[in-house]
């Protein structure tokens, strides 16, 4: 199983809205195949690893093990349990259930009416770390949400700018803190920033630095304010925007009217669900990040924290939760923070 996992790791980021899965057969405590699930709509883990066989009469007499449940339903592939079934691999270790209705124990439920030995829960909570997306789409009916800033030694994210002003954002932090930030927008589905940000960084919110989604870009604009200008609007791909107002789609901009109210957030959220989002990272500023805070409603949280100090400026966003991950990059030092209630997840 620990193997299966690193296979699964393979994938993480490029299987959406599937989640990573690995497999790896074993016969006579020799691995004879293995494979992982590359991207959605290709085979899945356990066709992967099965074709890796040489002898496929082997199987008869193996075991196959899985990060997640083996599916039970035809989508744009055959179910894995048919081609469970066809070779009679005997027994089936399963690292978790698949929580997606289609699946949710169905596919054990037919393995075991079938005769096959299915063993469940093994190295489970490390199989749950590896698709915390995943988990949250079908458990809470959301995309994950990722909180992230960069925030100076002092704890301010910018100096003071107004609209119209000629002033450029304070660069916090490094060159390679940027590339990684490309790196998690390649992960995700969408990002999202707020009206001010919008107007006073003219963002592209691109992710050209690293393989991966062109994310769709997520903004707020309540009384349709922004200039049609702004490189969010103009840019390749996509964006939605969140109003009060009536307004007709222009190129590559779809707008949503919703009320901006105490629930603003959670239909933001529900409307991005529907679209098929599976993902959102939130990249600011300090009001809209302080209100999915405020609110609970987040998933994970990445800070940076340059070398510099403002002395004064837009102060940082202030959250509690425990620190899960801790490290420097060049000089900047990135802390990861994770939701008290995706304690399971990761």
């Amino acid at each position: 199983m620990q193997r299966a996992i690193q296979l699964a790791r393979n994938a993480i980021g490029k299987t959406a809205p599937n989640p990573a899965v690995g497999a790896v057969i074993v016969h006579e405590n020799k691995i004879i195949g293995e494979g992982f699930h590359k991207k959605a709509g290709e085979p899945h883990a356990e066709p992967n690893a099965v074709n890796r066989v040489a002898n496929k009469n082997l199987l008869k007499n193996a075991t196959l093990y899985v990060t997640l449940e083996p599916c039970n339903h035809r989508g744009k592939t055959p179910a894995c349990t048919d081609l469970i079934l066809k070779h009679h691999i005997p027994t089936v270790v399963v690292g978790m259930e698949d929580p997606h209705s289609r699946v949710a124990g169905k596919g054990i439920a037919r393995l075991r009416e079938a005769g096959v030995e299915v063993i469940t829960g093994v190295l489970e909570d490390a199989c749950k770390k590896l698709n915390p997306v995943f988990l949250t789409n079908h458990l809470k009916y959301r995309p994950y949400i990722t909180l992230k800033w960069a925030q100076s030694q002092d704890g301010f994210i910018d100096k003071q700018r107004s609209p119209g002003s000629d002033q450029k954002a304070q660069k916090i932090s490094g060159k390679n803190t940027a590339l990684f930030t490309h790196k998690m927008r390649a992960h995700h589905d969408s990002i999202m920033v707020g009206t001010r940000t919008a107007l006073l960084d003219n963002p592209g919110l691109s992710a050209d630095l690293w393989d991966g989604n062109r994310p769709l870009r997520v903004t707020l604009d309540r009384s349709l304010t922004l200039p049609g200008t702004l490189k969010i609007f103009n840019l390749p791909g996509s964006c939605l925007v969140f109003t009060e107002c009536d307004a007709a789609p222009a190129d590559r901009v779809e707008f949503i009217k919703i009320p901006f109210d105490q629930n603003m957030f959670k239909r933001i959220m529900h409307e991005l669900f529907k679209r098929g989002i599976t993902s959102i990272f939130v990249e600011g500023g300090t009001k809209l990040l302080q209100s999915l805070i405020d609110i609970n409603l987040w998933d994970e949280a990445v800070v940076y924290t340059g070398k510099i100090r403002l002395q004064a400026g837009v102060e940082a966003p202030r959250l509690k939760a425990a620190l899960h991950e801790n490290k420097m990059l060049d000089g900047d030092l990135i802390q990861r923070y994770i939701h008290p209630e995706n304690c399971l997840i990761r």
